[in-house]
């Protein structure tokens, strides 16, 4: 039992309550033992399976979110049903190869929201992650990679692997107040991955609690990283020449736009305001963006949605996907394309973009649970859908804010960048971290 998730209660209540009718062991102890006993709630139910590192162990502890295969583990997706129906993988996920081969330490599978397609963090089964900042009560850890960002945030891993779709790696990132950098589309491979968008907009990508450990996580998911790094950091060293496009987007909290700025001028960075054609194009892009996900959400998840244990907001999503499929999904495909030129159109004159990954700080979570209004609230508070429908990279990065009181808040800064420009980014973020 030791190794169990206490969301297994479920799945072995019955096999202890018998046990525990022949011990003459009443059932409520067995229920507490349950709900007690494991690594996993002691966790901030980050994993759905943790495996404590051997005493003494050294290098680098890797998390990888349960979206993602591993040879003789169950991929739970998230999921009660799939935990309970689904067989164990026979092979790796191919994000896995390098650190298999480098023998690198895997401290479990990280808990995640149910078919990666909600956004608070919350997951009814498995238990929702524990967000660790101090905020006005318990603060949303954000999703879907919520276990992933939890599990660094806290220290139980050095580095995380998360997958982004919308948003999933940075939002969590931004919510947990670490760094969590979104991929190009198609640079790390996606077989053994549990789809959400594998044709448009699916990616896998790592988080850390700073750059030089977030640099270590990529080296782990494309070989050679850690040398184009180095690169990077050579060829600039500060931030002198580096042109930043900064977007400003309506319903952002001043308080947001204002750090951001604060740290963009501390870093010595030359800014320079995008235009509102370009922000025009950047929403019709989120639209688009969230439009093909849930419409390829349906289309890949559809077979779950009334299965036993399926939660309601994750039907309630499904079907919203089914009507994006049938709906705006076909035109939204189209315009993509015009997006990806018009993004190249802008880093042929800018080096990065830069743009605060959430429009809002990280809400508290409800006391009794999300629900899909707020589902929706959180879902609308992001600006990275419009990354993932061109396919370029993404970090998503802590910023101090003015203190208020005793508490010292934090928000997170996106910087966008052309393709495959992720040694780049990772320097940037760098130099901006390194800020006086």
């Amino acid at each position: 039992m030791a190794q169990r998730w206490c969301g297994g209660l479920k799945l072995s209540l019955m096999t202890f309550a018998n046990a525990s009718s022949n011990a003459g062991i009443p059932l409520l102890l067995v229920c507490l033992f349950a709900c007690s006993s494991g690594p996993e709630r002691q966790l901030d139910n980050a994993f759905v399976r943790y495996w404590p590192p051997a005493e003494g162990a050294q290098g680098l502890r890797l998390a990888v979110k349960d979206l993602i295969d591993m040879k003789g583990q169950v991929t739970s997706a998230g999921s009660e049903y799939l935990a309970k129906h689904s067989r164990p993988a026979t092979v790796d996920a191919a994000c896995l190869a390098i650190a298999r081969e480098r023998g690198v330490t895997l401290v479990g599978k990280t808990n995640l929201t149910e078919f990666a397609i909600t956004v608070s963090g919350r997951n009814a089964f498995f238990g929702t992650p524990k967000n660790q900042q101090k905020g006005q009560g318990r603060l949303i850890s954000g999703g879907s990679s919520s276990g992933s960002a939890v599990a660094v945030s806290a220290g139980h891993a050095d580095v995380a692997f998360g997958t982004d779709t919308g948003g999933s790696i940075r939002v969590p990132a931004a919510c947990c107040n670490i760094y969590g950098l979104k991929t190009t589309f198609g640079l790390v491979p996606t077989q053994g991955v549990f789809p959400i968008s594998a044709k448009h907009l699916d990616t896998v990508g790592p988080m850390a609690r700073d750059i030089p450990t977030l640099v270590q996580g990529m080296d782990l998911l494309q070989r050679g990283f850690a040398a184009q790094y180095a690169e990077a950091v050579s060829a600039r060293p500060s931030a002198r020449g580096i042109r930043v496009g900064r977007l400003y987007l309506a319903g952002t909290d001043a308080r947001i736009d204002q750090s951001i700025d604060a740290a963009l001028a501390a870093a010595k960075l030359r800014v320079i305001p995008l235009d509102e054609s370009f922000r025009t194009k950047w929403l019709q892009a989120q639209r688009d963006g969230e439009t093909i996900a849930l419409g390829d959400a349906w289309t890949n998840d559809q077979a779950y949605a009334d299965k036993p244990g399926v939660d309601r907001t994750t039907r309630l999503v499904l079907g919203q996907g089914e009507r994006e499929l049938a709906g705006g999904y076909a035109e939204a495909v189209k315009r993509k394309a015009a997006w990806q030129r018009e993004l190249r159109r802008v880093f042929a004159k800018l080096d990065v973009i830069a743009v605060p990954t959430m429009q809002n700080l990280p809400p508290r979570a409800p006391r009794f649970g999300s629900g899909i209004v707020f589902e929706w609230l959180v879902f609308h508070s992001q600006n990275t859908m419009s990354v993932n429908l061109a396919g370029n990279p993404a970090l998503a990065m802590p910023i101090a804010m003015p203190r208020v009181g005793k508490t010292a808040p934090m928000t997170s800064l996106q910087l966008i960048g052309p393709l495959r420009s992720e040694a780049e980014l990772l320097n940037l973020g760098r130099i901006i971290a390194a800020r006086p």
